[in-house]
């Protein structure tokens, strides 16, 4: 089994940050959630596909958009958005 790698742009890390207040080296983390969600981004996988995470991190669910190329995730966004708690329940079964 090929081991996944991480990587982003340090600009749009530092832009995420700034709007959605999560760093892409937390949102790593979503990934290593037993229970989370991958679910193919429709809108954004014309030229290559792209994908969402929704993963829980420190007791929330965090979105993370990225894509996969050979043995690394391309992170591109993340943050803590409503929608991807929403599917994240739905997909587990949980309820508030």
């Amino acid at each position: 089994m090929k081991k996944v790698s991480f990587e982003w742009d340090e600009a749009k890390n530092s832009e995420n940050v700034r709007k959605h207040k999560v760093g892409f080296e937390l949102a790593q983390y979503a990934f290593a959630d037993p229970q989370r969600v991958i679910a193919q981004d429709l809108n954004h996988s014309d030229i290559e596909k792209r994908y969402f995470c929704f993963g829980a991190v420190d007791g929330a669910v965090l979105t993370v958009r990225f894509t996969y190329r050979a043995s690394t995730i391309r992170i591109f966004g993340a943050g803590f958005w409503r929608k991807g708690k929403t599917v994240y329940e739905k997909q587990n079964n949980l309820f508030e």
